[in-house]
C-alpha cells in the first residue's frame, strides 16, 4: 500500500463526495452520528446528506480541505458561515432515530449556543479513513487551516464528539469550554483556541 498523502488542497464542489466520503468513513464509529442511525445502513444513508447540510458551504467558500488522496478531510466554516440549521433540524427530523431525536436536537442547541460571539473559524467535521489514520494527515489538515487562523488572527473553535480525540486538539491550542451532556447523548465538548502570534 502506497503512503497516504499530506499534501493539503481545497476541494471544488465537483469533489465533494470523494472529500464527504472521508468523512463518512471516519465517523463510522462517531458517539453523536451513531446516536442519531444506530443502524448501519442509516448510517450510510444518511450521514453524506448530514456532511453535506451540516459543513457543504465550506465547498462553496473554498474552506473543504482535502488530502491529494481524499483521504482526509477538514471542512471548516469562515467567520460569519453558518451551517444552515432549519435544514439540519428537517433532516434530522426525518432521519434519526425518534426515540433519540428530543436529546440530539437539544445536544445541537447547546452546540450552537457555546460558540464564541466574535469572529471565528469554526470546524464541524475533520476525519481521515480508518485505513489512513495515524500517518499524519489529520495533523497536516490541522495545520493548514490553523495557519490562516494565525495569520488572521481569528479565533478557532469546534466540538469534540469523542473524549479520546480532545488531547489531538489540545495539541493544537485548543482548550476546552464546557462539556454538553443532554439526556441519553453522548457528550460533546465545545473547545475554543486563540490565534498564536
Amino acid at each position: 500500500m502506497t503512503q497516504p498523502s499530506t499534501d493539503i488542497r481545497s476541494a471544488t464542489v465537483d469533489e465533494m463526495p470523494r472529500a464527504v466520503a472521508a468523512i463518512v468513513a471516519a465517523f463510522i464509529t462517531d458517539p453523536p452520528a451513531r446516536f442519531a442511525w444506530p443502524s448501519p445502513f442509516d448510517y450510510i444513508l444518511t450521514m453524506p446528506l448530514a456532511t453535506r447540510e451540516f459543513a457543504g458551504s465550506s465547498f462553496r467558500h473554498g474552506t473543504a480541505y482535502v488530502s491529494a488522496d481524499f483521504c482526509g478531510t477538514a471542512l471548516w466554516l469562515s467567520p460569519g458561515v453558518e451551517p444552515n440549521g432549519e435544514t439540519l433540524e428537517k433532516m434530522f427530523r426525518d432521519t434519526a432515530k425518534r426515540e433519540h431525536l428530543d436529546d440530539l436536537l437539544a445536544t445541537f442547541e447547546k452546540m450552537e449556543q457555546s460558540h464564541p460571539r466574535e469572529a471565528h473559524w469554526y470546524l464541524p467535521q475533520i476525519g481521515v479513513d480508518p485505513n489512513a489514520q495515524g500517518k499524519g494527515i489529520g495533523a497536516a489538515l490541522m495545520r493548514h487551516a490553523l495557519a490562516r487562523c494565525d495569520e488572521d488572527q481569528t479565533l478557532a473553535y469546534l466540538e469534540a464528539s469523542k473524549p479520546q480525540n480532545i488531547p489531538f486538539y489540545q495539541r493544537y491550542g485548543f482548550e476546552v469550554i464546557r462539556e454538553i451532556q443532554i439526556g441519553a447523548a453522548p457528550p460533546v465538548t465545545p473547545m475554543l483556541r486563540a490565534p498564536r502570534r
